[in-house]
Formats: C-alpha cells, structure tokens, sequence
C-alpha cells in the first residue's frame, strides 16, 4: 500500500534514527580502538605493515564480492566482509582490524550515497568489533595452531553474522516498507548455507596461513568458485521462489467477484515483483485501482488521480495471450530507479495474461449474475408495477405462516378494482396500463414497512399485513390503503376515479397461504355483491358461499322441476304514481333452502351450459305475466335483465321472438335491459344480436347507468331507449353533490337523445319529488312496491295504492296542473311506448 506522507515521514525518521544510532555506536568503538592502535599495538615492522594493508585489502574485496537481491526499488546485497573480518580478528589485533574495516568498507563504497557509507561503515565495524571480542573471550591465542581454533572461531564467526543480521535487516524493512520478520524468514536456510560456507573458507584460510604463507595464493580462486556457487544458487532459489509465487498469484485470481480479483492482484503483483505501489487500470467502466502487498485498497475511483509514488513505472498491458483482448493497463510502481530483469518483464507479460482472463471471467460472471438476478427479480416481480407477484406473495407468505413469530397477526388484504375493463376498452391498454402504475405506487406508499404489496394479475392487488397487534387492525389498515385510491388519477389530462373492493382474511390455523388467499377472495366477492368497499371474511358467509357451490351442482334438476320464479317490482310514473312497467327479477325456490336470492346462483347459472334454458324459463314467466295483465286490460311492458352470455349466442333473437310469438304479446312489451359489464369488446358480436332484436320493435334499456367507464361508449354503439340511473346515485342524491350532478346530467343526456330515463331505488318522497323536480319521468322502489308475484301486481293495478286503478302512490300534483305536450316526431325516441311519459 503507499503511505500517505504522515507515515513516509514516520518511516523516514525511525530509519534515521536506527543508522544514526548504528554510526554513533561505531564512532564510540573506532575512537576506543584508534588510541591503542597508535600506541601499544601499532604496527612495529614491514610485515605488520603488510599485514594492515592485506587486512584492508581482504576487507574491501570482501564488501565488492556480493550476490544482489533486490528488496522494492532498493538492492540489497550479500558480500563476504563479515569472513575477512572474521580472519582479520584471527590473525591481527582488534584495534587494526577495526581500522581496516573503516578503511575497506569506505574504499568499496565510495560510488554509494553517504549515508549507505555511513551505514556500511558503521555496521561492519560494529561487527568487527563483535567478533574480535567475542574471539578474545573464548581464548582465542592459547588455542590457535591446531583444529581446537575451531570452536571459538565458529562461536565468533557467530557473532558477526547475527550482528550483522541485527543491524542490517531492520534498516532494510525500514528503508522498503516491509515486515522485519519477514525478512529475517526469507532466504533462511540460504543465509545459513552461506554464513556455514564462509565459515568453512575462512578456517581454511587460516590453517594454509599457519601451514604456508605461500598457499595463501589458492585463496581466492576458491572463494571466487565459492562466491559464483553461492550467487548462482541464490539465482536458482530466487527464480523457483519467483515461479512459485508467480503460480500462486495466478492461482489466487481464480475468483469470480471483480473486487476481490482486483485486490488479490494489486496483492500478490506487489509481493511479486517487491513494488511500493501497485495499479491495475481497467478500460470498462473506468475504473482505477491502487494498494500494495498489505492487501488494502489505497484508491478506488476514475482514472487520473494523482498518485504519491514519484519514482519508476513499469506498465503492462492487460490483453490474452491471443492478444485479441484488451481490457486495462498494470503499473507497477516505485520510488527509487529499479530495471527488471528478463525473467522478471516475462513473469510480468505472465501475470497481466492471467490477470487479464481473471478480470474477463469475473466481468462474464458479472453479466451473468446480473442477468440471472434480473430473471430472479422478473419471476418474482410483476413487469407493469415492480410489485410482488403471486408466486412472491405465496412464498412469503408461506414463509410468514410456516414460522411461529411472536410479533404479531398475519393477514391478507385482495384489493380488486371496480370496472377496470372499460378503461381498457374506452381508452386503450396503455391508459390502463397507467392506472394500473399509479395504483401499484399509491398501494406502496401507503402500506407500511413489513406490508407486502402485490399484483396478483389483471386490476387485481394484495397486500400481506404482517405483524399487526390484533386481527380487527387488519380493518384500519385496509381502509388507509383503499383511502390511498381516493384521489383521481391524471391520466394525460383526464381525471379518472378508481373504485376499488377489498377483502380481508387472517391467517388461518390451518390450511396454508391457498387457504388465507382463498378467504380473503371470498370476502373480496362478498364486498362486491353487498356494494361495499371492504368486507372481512366471516366463517358463516363462507359457509354460504359453500353451499353455492354445491347449489351450482343442482341446477340441472332445478329448471327441470320449474323451481325458478319471477318476482316483479313495478315502474311508476313519478309524478302521477301510475304503474307503467315492470321488471322481473328471478327467485329460486329450493326444496331445500327456501327462496335463494339470484345473488347466489346467477354466477353458477352463467358459467354451466345451463344458461340458455334458465333465461327461455324466466322469460316465458314474464311474458306469461304481461299476457295475464294485457287481457285483464293493462298493458304494462315486462323488463328482463339479459345476461351478457345470452347475447353472444346467435340463437338468442331467435329464441325471444318465439317466445313472444308464442305468448301473443308485441315486441314492444318487451323491455331487455343490458348491464353495463357489456363491454365494447364485445360488441362486435353483440350488434348482430341486438340490431336484429330492436329491428323487430324489442326495446332495449341499459341498466345501472354511471356506474362504469363505458357508458357512453355504449351509448354511442347501441341504439337504446331506456337508461336506468343506478340506485347508488339516488341513495346519495341528498348528501352527495356528485352524485347530483350525474343525476342531472343522465336526465340532460336522455333528453338530448329522446330517452326514457327510470330511478332505480327510490326510498322516500323527499327522493321522489327530487327527481321528478330534475325531470326524471319514471322511478322504482321500496317507496312503491317492493318484488311480487304476478298475481299481486294485478291485485295492485286493479285495486291501486294511490286513490285510483293501476296507482301505486298519490300524485305530486292536481289534476289538469300539468300539461302534456305532444309527443316529438324524429330523433331515437320516436318509437318510445305508448305509456311512458312525455
């Protein structure tokens, strides 16, 4: 790693410190040898004379003689001074031989900076003088002249290379920012091979000296075969310690996440090639990275930022050995001059190769994760909203349930949007795609954080309530969530309101996640069929919605044995109270069960094959009913809901012209009323159907009018006569200007277009006299009749409510206080009935 310049300073003080301390101690040891060097021991003849420069001389040679090992940007070297010494001590007074070291050492160091000279004086006299003192302890005189001069020779040989260990390796870790231990442990068994050999030519140079003079001359051709034996093993060691490492560093990048293969290189590349800083450079992504062998990455951004190592740059491109990938550069930094050898540039083209192919395999990883998590995400997650899908939801859910968790009740919330289909059909599928976003991001903003929102497909959303206090707080929150929907949606400069049912289910005891899902899409249902925002799931009403199902299997005996009947609830002039229509509503009288509201068996009927033969039976009741009160001497025209199923069969005209030729009765007694769940998809094949049915003079009504999307889509496709306002808006007329203002703007519409207009749900007088005063014709309601049998409807005609036949509530005015105008001539409702309303 490079250090910042707070710890370069540090680094730098200490190594001061260490070689001024080494120099002032070799000054205190050359001041103490020099004055009995000048006195008592100086040289007393030629031969002594000799025997100094000799010294001097072996001491110099010894320091030139070195095998180099490069440690960072600085080279070290191992010479054979500490063997001269070491004879030097053996043979002459220590004062001497410390003179001569100072002599030698400086003479082979002169092309060094000062303060290596420093140093290398310094620690070679203190090893001098550790050796001579140590040699003197032992007793070295009485015991030279024979193979006993071994022992203290060996104890001082000792000395020296442990002093020399001591005082070098320390200033060597400071001087490259490495470990003192780690130097000490590297080339060990080298070291001591070597301090073992120079020992050896050191003894034999003393035994030849006492033997002859003369063989001193075989001296240095032997320590020269010694000293290239030596280098060249240390060359050896170095090169196999090098291809190891270099086997390793590669080894080490076989890793698939990107940060740990750039650490791992910056790592072992400053290990391997002894760097002070190593960056990797990559082209994708623009991306830099620096450290050193500590393992830290020192920066990690974009290229360019200066860095404080100010010294040489060895680069390597990072490309295959193809050459055909290249995906960045390796530098390798230091702060002094260094030159790599041969081996050491081809280690370093092998190192950015492997390098190279380690950066590619872990980018492809990348990708691959990347791609994978993206997989991972989309199975898990709806593409249109980002939320949860079903399988999420199911999941975790079956993860919340299948733990026994001590925070709380677990509880699920089915949110299913009111009339969504006519947003699709009216404004497209990218409008509805649109309301569906913005619900998913209201829904997410409001749930709370252990909330999992979800989109189980369609406009159908959930939310697992997780960690509630109790189960009656599923309800708060399922209000703040559909509150959350309140708010119109823009929608390219439209303002569209989204209504919404939910349901909600606590986890149940049993059963799993599909039991909890299929509670809560039970009491989703019940929400919808009772007209309320939120219901919760209730054992009872599931009980019923069972027993549905099992009604669903008696249907076939059901309209063989004729035991669906028809109510009727009547339709009144408003202003007069006169009956002038009525609609049939169908009962199934269960042998069983008693009278089922259609509520529960319609939904069946459509989905069995059934439904021709249902809708032939209620029919032929109605028209049976009109009959019986045409020939009693009221024509009243019958209404009949028609299932949107019924027009997409092409039979159907046929089937209803029959029945009312059977019966004897116009076409024009006869009132289908259409559910705005007839969408304009459908329409297409629908037009056939009813074109042929009003060509005939069957009148068409549509009913629960302003409560979807497409009602005047509808308008605008099919020919009505009738609109029927929704008994919702009368119910809030009073309260709601809204729901006013749809009123009035329903009775505006009709009358534009010639229409019959019918209230659903009157209630009250109050209602009544409202409506009638905005115009409104026709009502029906409680406020009337409620649903009859045919025989009570006659009973009413003939016998009257409001104070005369056929009157089912006084008028709202005197006789002769309203004039009638003339019926209108052209416009849709030229063939309105005789009986409505002008």
């Amino acid at each position: 790693m490079t250090l910042p310049p707070r710890r370069e300073n540090e680094t730098d003080r200490r190594l001061m410190l260490l070689v001024g301390l080494v120099v002032v101690l070799a000054s205190v040891i050359v001041v103490t040898a020099l004055r009995p060097a000048l006195t008592s021991v100086a040289p007393r003849s030629l031969n002594d004379a000799a025997t100094l420069v000799m010294l001097a001389f072996m001491i110099a040679v010894g320091t030139l003689v070195k095998a180099r090992v490069r440690i960072r940007s600085t080279t070290h070297s191992i010479s054979w001074n500490e063997t001269a010494i070491v004879i030097g001590v053996a043979i002459a007074p220590l004062p001497w031989v410390v003179l001569c070291t100072v002599v030698g050492i400086a003479l082979a160091s002169l092309r060094l900076s000062p303060i290596k000279v420093a140093f290398g004086v310094g620690k070679n006299v203190i090893v001098a003088w550790g050796a001579g003192t140590t040699l003197t302890a032992l007793g070295w005189p009485s015991s030279s002249g024979d193979w006993r001069m071994v022992l203290p020779l060996a104890g001082a040989y000792l000395v020296a290379a442990l002093l020399d260990d001591l005082l070098a390796i320390p200033v060597i870790a400071l001087a490259s920012g490495t470990k003192i231990a780690r130097n000490f442990r590297s080339n060990l068994d080298l070291r001591l091979g070597g301090f073992a050999v120079r020992f050896l030519v050191a003894v034999c140079t003393l035994l030849i000296l006492q033997a002859s003079p003369r063989f001193l001359l075989a001296v240095p051709p032997l320590v020269l075969s010694l000293h290239l034996t030596y280098s060249a093993r240390i060359r050896a060691r170095t090169e196999q310690q090098a291809w190891q490492r270099l086997a390793r560093a590669t080894d080490a990048l076989n890793v698939v996440d990107l940060d740990n293969v750039l650490t791992t290189a910056v790592t072992q590349a400053a290990e391997l090639f002894s760097a002070d800083e190593v960056e990797i450079e990559l082209h994708e992504g623009d991306r830099t990275v620096r450290g050193g062998a500590d393992g830290v990455i020192a920066y990690d951004g974009r290229p360019g930022e200066p860095t404080p190592v100010d010294g040489t740059v060895v680069p390597a491109a990072l490309e295959g050995h193809d050459r055909t990938a290249d995906v960045g550069v390796l530098r390798l930094r230091f702060r002094g001059p260094v030159q790599l050898s041969e081996r050491e540039q081809y280690t370093l083209r092998t190192f950015a190769s492997a390098l190279c192919t380690a950066v590619r395999n872990a980018q492809a990883y990348a990708q691959l994760a990347r791609v994978a998590d993206e997989h991972a995400y989309a199975a898990s997650h709806d593409a249109l909203t980002g939320l949860a899908n079903r399988r999420q939801l199911l999941e975790q859910g079956t993860e919340q349930l299948s733990t026994k968790h001590a925070d709380g009740v677990t509880a699920l919330m089915l949110i299913d949007l009111n009339h969504f289909k006519e947003i699709n059909d009216t404004l497209g599928h990218a409008a509805g795609d649109q309301v569906l976003v913005q619900v998913a991001e209201r829904l997410r903003g409001a749930a709370q954080g252990d909330d999992l929102v979800a989109r189980l497909g369609g406009d159908e959303f959930a939310v697992l309530l997780r960690g509630l206090p109790a189960p009656a707080i599923a309800a708060h929150r399922a209000e703040t969530l559909l509150a959350a929907l309140h708010e119109p949606i823009d929608l390219d400069g439209m303002r569209i309101s989204v209504e919404a049912s939910g349901g909600i289910a606590a986890a149940p005891t049993a059963g799993g996640m599909p039991e909890l899902l299929r509670r809560a899409d039970v009491a989703m249902y019940q929400a919808k069929r009772a007209g309320q925002r939120i219901s919760t799931y209730a054992p009872t009403r599931d009980t019923a919605d069972l027993n549905r199902l099992t009604l669903g299997g008696e249907l076939p005996r059901a309209v063989a044995d004729h035991e669906f009947t028809v109510n009727f609830q009547p339709i009144v002039d408003l202003a007069s109270g006169e009956i002038t229509s009525a609609e049939a509503l169908a009962r199934w009288h269960h042998p069983t069960h008693g009278l089922i509201d259609p509520l529960r068996f319609l939904e069946a009927v459509e989905r069995s094959g059934l439904l021709p033969a249902f809708a032939e039976a209620i029919l032929d009741q109605a028209l049976i009913a009109a009959k019986t009160w045409r020939e009693a001497g009221f024509d009243v025209p019958i209404a009949v809901n028609v299932s949107p199923r019924s027009l997409l069969d092409a039979r159907f005209p046929g089937s209803v012209l029959a029945r009312l030729r059977a019966h004897d009765l116009p076409p024009d007694q006869l009132v289908l009323e259409l559910t705005e769940t007839l969408t304009l998809s459908q329409l297409d094949v629908v037009d056939r159907v009813l074109s042929r049915l009003r060509d005939e003079g069957v009148r068409l009504a549509l009913d629960d009018f302003g409560t979807g999307y497409s009602s005047l889509s509808l308008l605008s496709r099919i020919p009505v006569h009738e609109l029927k306002i929704d008994k919702s808006f009368v119910t809030a007329m009073e309260n709601s200007a809204e729901a006013a203002a749809v009123i009035r703007s329903t009775l505006d519409l009709g009358r534009s277009l010639d229409l019959t207009v019918v209230a659903e749900g009157v209630e009250s007088e109050p209602q009544r006299r409202a409506l009638w005063q905005l115009g409104c014709a026709a009502g029906q309601g409680h406020l009337f009749a409620r649903p009859m049998p045919a025989g009570m409807l006659l009973a009413a005609l003939q016998r009257g409510a409001g104070g005369g036949p056929g009157l089912l509530a006084p008028p709202l005015h005197d006789a002769g206080a309203v004039i009638r105008l003339g019926r209108r001539t052209g416009g849709r409702g030229r063939d309105r009935h005789p009986h409505q309303p002008a």
